[in-house]
């Protein structure tokens, strides 16, 4: 790779924080860059410092690009084996408590904290539960507010589950009024977010840090342990791993799933 090529993709990730906020840098190098030649390429761009002008005054092209480089790939009950231990396991035993407190991090539009406030309904009777999503994409954030999906988002759901939780619309489903008011959606960058300790019962970070450096992930997953109380759970994704569980004061219930101690 050239100094040339090197030195754009800098330029580049320090002009999208000052635009957007969102610091490409503290992402895996190669997959992102990658993403950002190709999709620049099939535009017969070859300099990612010839994209800044049209960023600044086309905001067709920045959301085209946000969604390039911003991972919304979601669905509900995406996982389902997850999903299954989440319901017949953890919130059986985090209702005992009187409550629910939970914290979709990285919740894109929604899918998986609605799925979560679902099984709630299910599950945890009259018990209070609210469940807080957060997402740096603010599109997505607005989308989540709505609770609206299709039918290709539902498409692993149980049947059950889903007549419980949502109500069939033109096109798809829609969260029932009882699994909105239980949900919020805010902005919220992982890299930056400093959650109050012992806040939650039930953190879900699923297939986000991925992308992020090792020592980044890192860091970020020492922050979601801090923010849980003692005996609630950290579900990650299933080929994601915690390194060093148990100087986070984690111990492993599931390969994907911590409990704190």
């Amino acid at each position: 790779m050239t100094t040339a090529a090197i030195d754009d993709y800098v330029e580049f990730c320090n002009f999208m924080r000052k635009l957007t906020g969102i610091d490409l840098s503290q992402y895996k190098r190669p997959q992102m860059e990658r993403r950002l030649r190709s999709f620049y390429a099939n535009r017969g761009v070859t300099s990612l410092t010839e994209t800044f002008a049209r960023l600044r005054s086309d905001p067709a092209h920045l959301e085209e690009l946000l969604d390039r480089i911003t991972i919304n790939v979601s669905q509900l009950w995406r996982n389902p084996e997850q999903w299954d231990i989440i319901q017949k396991q953890l919130l059986p035993e985090l209702a005992q408590t009187g409550q629910v407190r939970a914290w979709s991090a990285g919740s894109s539009y929604g899918a998986e904290a609605y799925t979560l406030a679902t099984l709630c309904h299910v599950v945890c009777g009259n018990r209070r539960v609210t469940i807080q999503g957060t997402d740096i994409d603010k599109r997505m954030v607005e989308r989540a507010r709505l609770g609206l999906f299709s039918n290709e988002d539902a498409r692993s759901a149980p049947a059950d589950l889903l007549k419980a939780g949502f109500e069939q619309v033109d096109g798809g489903w829609r969260a029932k009024m009882d699994l909105r008011r239980m949900t919020r959606f805010d902005v919220g960058d992982l890299l930056q977010m400093q959650p109050r300790p012992a806040a939650f019962d039930l953190i879900l970070c699923r297939n986000t840090v991925i992308y992020f450096s090792e020592p980044i992930r890192d860091e970020v997953h020492a922050r979601l342990a801090s923010a849980l109380r003692p005996g609630g759970y950290l579900v990650i994704g299933s080929t994601e791993r915690v390194s060093h569980p148990a100087e986070l004061g984690l111990t492993t219930k599931q390969p994907f799933i911590y409990r704190k101690a």
